[in-house]
Parts: structure tokens; sequence; C-alpha cells
């Protein structure tokens, strides 16, 4: 795994928890490679929004507020069931079926979960990435996918799926379906609606919990 990944997946999974202190030195250390490619890591980091200068010494990791994941889900709702009306009428025959095989990963996944095994929460957020990520391939337009890659990593979207009960995966997971029917009929309005749905439930799982947190996650869990 490249530096940016390596640095970008412990953000999101918690290792780096908000406002933690980076440097170059230390992350070089940590990850066993030079500080050319650190460098070049943070400096994506910093324009995905995701870490913050920190007094002329290192970086910290960006703290989101309440507010700031209300306008990040927004705007995910629109670029992201406009991306749905895309792929409904550019996908092509392989492409649904990339979306149909992550999308029965995702399913498999959340069968497979259980509370006391970090690792199958893991499992969970990476078949439902992947699965957005198929979808965000089939709109063959590069600026948005660009665009959407920056507002769909947040530290707090793997939290959000620690938080989530059973009954919240098999609703996500019934929208997926719902929106790819709609892409598969090449039914782009159909598509936009499921998505924007979507989008705006997890949104709102997340600000409940963030108001009203029942779970923490330890250090030594993540």
């Amino acid at each position: 795994m490249n530096p940016y990944n390596a640095i970008k997946n412990a953000i999101i999974i918690g290792e780096y928890e908000p406002g933690k202190r980076l440097t170059e030195e230390a992350l070089a250390e940590s990850l066993q490679v030079s500080r050319t490619p650190i460098r070049d890591a943070i400096k994506q980091l910093e324009s995905d929004g995701l870490i913050i200068p920190f007094k002329r010494r290192g970086y910290i990791v960006k703290e989101f507020s309440i507010e700031d994941i209300r306008q990040i889900y927004n705007l995910r709702a629109l670029l992201e069931s406009h991306g749905a009306g895309e792929a409904a009428l550019n996908r092509t025959k392989e492409e649904l079926q990339f979306m149909h095989e992550k999308n029965t990963a995702y399913e498999q996944a959340i069968s497979e979960l259980k509370r006391s095994d970090i690792s199958t929460i893991k499992n969970i957020q990476q078949a439902n990435q992947e699965f957005h990520e198929e979808i965000f391939k089939a709109t063959k337009n590069e600026h948005l996918r660009s665009h959407i890659s920056k507002v769909v990593v947040v530290p707090l979207i793997f939290r959000s799926f620690y938080w989530y009960n059973e009954r919240q995966l098999l609703r996500s997971l019934e929208v997926h379906k719902t929106i790819l029917k709609a892409i598969e009929n090449r039914e782009p309005e159909r598509a936009k609606i499921a998505m924007q749905e979507h989008i705006y439930q997890g949104r709102d799982d997340v600000l409940v919990q963030m108001a009203n947190p029942k779970i923490e996650l330890s250090k030594g869990e993540v």
C-alpha cells in the first residue's frame, strides 16, 4: 500500500484520531519509507481536506463538526445522485455485473458481522465503498469521480458502520438493490432519487450518533 492510501486508511478507521499531530519524520519511520513519498502523500491529504497545517510544525488530522458532516453529506447527496443517474445512462453490461458482484459481497459481509470482531466491520465498510466506486466508474465522467472522491473520505465513515445496527445495515442493502435495479433498467431519475435518499439516511444516522454518542471505539479496537 502506498503512503497516501496507508495514511488515509489510518485516518478513516480512527487509528489517527482527529487532532492527532502528524510529522514527516514519524510517518516515514512508521511506514518505513523515505520522506519524499510522505511529502507527496501529505500534499494530497491536505488537498482532500483530511489534514491541516499545525503551527508550521507538521500537520494535524482535521476535526469535523456536526455542521461539517451535514454539509459534506449534503454535497455527497448532490454529487452521488447525479453520478447514479449518469451510471444508469452510460453503464455497460460488464460494469453492471461488477456492481452486482460488489453488492453481493456487501450482503455477505453484513451476514458475517460480529460486533466483537472489528475486522467484520471493516469488511462491510470496504464492500460498501467498492460498490459505490463501481457506480462512479460507470459514469464515464472523470471530473465527477474526482469531486466525489474528495467528499466520501470522511473519518466518520468507518465509525458510522460501527454504530449501525442490523436493521440499518439491511435497509442500506435494500436501497443498494433499488439503485442497482434503476441502473440496470436505465432509469436515471429513479437512480438519482434512490441514491439521494441513501446518502441522506446515512447522514441522519451519523448526525444522531454525533449528537448522542453511545459507542466509543478504544484505541485497542482499531
